[in-house]
């Protein structure tokens, strides 16, 4: 009887050491494929991109325009698809537009009629990892400012006539920019579109709007530091404005489920700048130009002629 109760000991201290096994598995796997998933996420195509943009309104005036695509080295020598949308009337007025993410630069086609019609040529871009770019992870912001940081210096280069240049970002594109003011670019404005303050309060409110757990967001984050050696902590732009002086145009839809308004609030309050900060009814994340686009224009207008 002993011989058998030991034996019947060992088999079970050898299934819990299985079990054991296969959590601690389990948990670096979950661990390692969380900041994948937050990311790496599902990247459209520049024909899937413009598509979904003509389902929603008239994308006509893009195929009149004048283009010139072009790549520029961005960060660390990182390859950027570039495309100059010229202006029908002659203009030293320049926009750089920076789209949402795993959208692309036909993204931000939504804004660039207004901003032709307000005198500006406009420069669309695909962000690090985006469009026609090279596939890497997203930094939220950190990589992707020091990109624009790049683009900004070539654009002055580039078009030797610029007497006006301004940002313009919707969601990432949006941190991208306010992230950007960091380095302090040769720009005249910005205008930041439904951008968050940092990732994390975005992502702790999507997971818990999911009925999951919070902690998946702070695993993530070590999974992030443990795979790509970046920290989603850290990815806080926010923190770019304690020093800023370049004019900030914060917009937001008031119905913004995703990326709360209070992102933008809370920007609009740390930055030293001019700034104005609208919300747009009826509008959720990055609908607002869509919901509204004459009160959009409006704002926009009216800020320009502000400062």
């Amino acid at each position: 009887m002993t011989s058998n109760k030991k034996q019947g000991e060992h088999k079970m201290i050898k299934i819990f050491i299985v079990i054991l096994i296969i959590l601690l598995v389990l948990f670096i796997a979950l661990t390692l494929w969380l900041p994948s998933f937050v990311m790496t996420g599902k990247r459209q195509t520049l024909d899937e991109a413009f598509a979904w943009q003509s389902e929603r309104y008239d994308t006509s005036f893009y195929g009149k325009l004048e283009k010139t695509e072009y790549t520029e080295e961005g960060y660390e020598g990182y390859i950027l698809h570039a495309e100059l949308l010229k202006n029908p009337e002659p203009t030293k007025k320049y926009m750089i537009l920076s789209h949402g993410y795993t959208d692309n630069r036909r993204g931000s086609l939504k804004y660039v009629k207004m901003y032709l019609e307000l005198g500006f040529n406009c420069i669309v871009y695909d962000l690090r990892g985006h469009g026609e770019n090279e596939s890497t992870f997203t930094t939220y912001g950190i990589r992707e400012a020091e990109d624009l940081k790049c683009l900004i210096e070539d654009t002055r280069k580039r078009y030797t006539d610029i007497e006006k240049l301004g940002l313009h970002g919707e969601s990432l594109g949006a941190a991208t920019t306010i992230t950007c003011l960091k380095y302090k670019p040769e720009i005249d404005f910005a205008v930041a579109d439904c951008g968050f303050s940092d990732i994390d309060n975005v992502l702790r409110e999507g997971y818990k709007n999911a009925h999951a757990t919070v902690f998946l967001v702070d695993l993530a984050d070590f999974g992030a530091k443990l795979r790509y050696h970046y920290s989603l902590k850290e990815m806080r732009p926010i923190d770019s404005l304690d020093d800023n002086t370049t004019p900030i145009l914060f917009l937001h839809g008031e119905e913004d489920n995703f990326i709360l308004p209070k992102n933008s609030e809370d920007m609009s309050k740390r930055t030293k700048g001019y700034m104005e900060y609208h919300t747009i009814p009826k509008a959720g994340h990055a609908e607002s130009i869509l919901t509204d686009p004459t009160l959009y224009k409006k704002y926009v207008e009216e800020y320009l002629n502000n400062i």
